[in-house]
């Protein structure tokens, strides 16, 4: 029902345009609306189910496993706002086979390429990307799991939380500390099986909207050097090149949840009676379905420049903050306007904008919180008026 209009805009060639289209028949016909209680199953199947189709493939920047020659930036956003729209926890599923090998696909040696990135595209292995701990969120600098070298391993020490994939996870990509210059240049980056001795689950976290998310220890674990992703001391500069490929697919996931709920609004809006008329013969009703369609493609442009720019080779610090804060907080308004359209329905367990406002709320606060993007932004600003 959503209005694909948007294809058209220059951002995009007809490959892309083909992506998309193809995509949603995908969706439409291979992923329900809804899944069952057992999210870890529900999300190991999607994995499958994405890499069986080749959807994955996107999601890996490195031939042969890869879709093209790198990762494309504008098709990743696409897949993330068609996938959101159909299913939350398909988009999830997605994202996190790229984000977890996103530093092994930019960084990784061909041994390491190899033994991953071929599975993480069929959907045979599943991806984390292991970053935040209970102090170092947005403060990435302030890392304190920690690893030193023993020989020719690595011994990991310490905790990670919030982990996305974990406890479902066959990988993780950890960021540790290991001390090779002060602050953020002493920081290294390791891929750690997950049956390595000395790791573990050490809580399944649950959240508003189910996804598989665990506390992670390491004690006394020890991972061959091999398995380093990029040169010691520069697992900070892995860290925040994997986080700039996808942070504008978050906001992109966040389009799609908030065209989900126009869709929604606009069918209850026509079809809802109310005092001899529908809902939408309100005057009130129009000037709040105008206010979030006009939203949702202020968001889209935003979103699509950014995509668009990186895949030129030009920077987008500035203009991913800006498209990730906009769509991200513009999804959440237009979630809330559908779920008041729906009155005591929106609330009810199991209704479609019931679940994409318990979605919608987290897209404002992983990979860079509303407010961190908003001192990034004018961080850059105040870079480009000294320059």
């Amino acid at each position: 029902m959503s209005d694909k209009s948007y294809l058209d805009w220059p951002f995009f060639e007809e490959r892309h345009r083909v992506l998309a289209r193809e995509l949603d028949d995908w969706a439409s016909a291979n992923v329900s609306h809804l899944h069952g209680r057992d999210v870890d199953s529900a999300c190991r199947e999607l994995v499958r189910k994405l890499g069986g189709a080749g959807w994955l493939r996107h999601a890996v920047g490195v031939q042969p496993w890869g879709h093209g020659k790198g990762i494309d930036t504008r098709a990743i956003c696409l897949i993330r706002e068609t996938l959101a729209r159909h299913n939350g926890l398909a988009d999830f599923a997605f994202a996190m086979q790229g984000l977890g090998s996103g530093a092994i696909s930019l960084q990784g040696t061909p041994q390491q390429q190899e033994r991953y990135l071929s599975r993480v595209a069929s959907g045979e292995a599943i991806a984390a990307f292991a970053l935040s701990e209970p102090d170092a969120g947005s403060d990435v600098a302030n890392l304190q799991c920690a690893a030193h070298v023993d020989g020719d391993h690595a011994v990991l020490e310490g905790e990670k939380t919030w982990i996305s994939n974990g406890g479902i996870a066959d990988f993780y990509v950890v960021f540790c500390r290991t001390g090779e210059a002060p602050g953020p240049r002493g920081i290294s980056a390791f891929i750690v099986d997950a049956d390595t001795p000395g790791f573990e689950i050490a809580e399944r976290i649950d959240v508003i909207a189910p996804h598989p998310l665990a506390r992670l220890r390491f004690r006394n674990c020890r991972v061959p050097l091999s398995q380093r992703v990029g040169a010691a001391g520069e697992g900070f500069k892995v860290a925040m090149r994997t986080l700039d490929v996808f942070r504008t697919s978050v906001a992109a996931a966040a389009l799609g949840f908030a065209r989900r709920a126009l869709d929604e609004a606009l069918q209850r809006a026509t079809t809802r009676r109310m005092f001899n008329q529908t809902l939408a013969d309100f005057q009130l009703t129009q000037a709040k379905l105008a206010q979030m369609a006009t939203t949702i493609d202020s968001a889209a442009l935003l979103v699509y420049r950014a995509a668009w720019q990186r895949d030129q080779g030009r920077g987008v610090t500035k203009e991913a903050a800006m498209a990730k804060l906009s769509a991200t907080e513009g999804a959440q308004q237009v979630i809330d306007a559908a779920v008041q359209m729906f009155g005591g329905l929106g609330v009810m367990s199991g209704q479609p904008v019931e679940q994409l406002y318990r979605e919608i709320r987290s897209l404002r606060i992983y990979e860079g919180a509303t407010e961190v993007q908003q001192l990034i932004i004018a961080r850059e600003l105040l870079k480009e008026m000294k320059a």
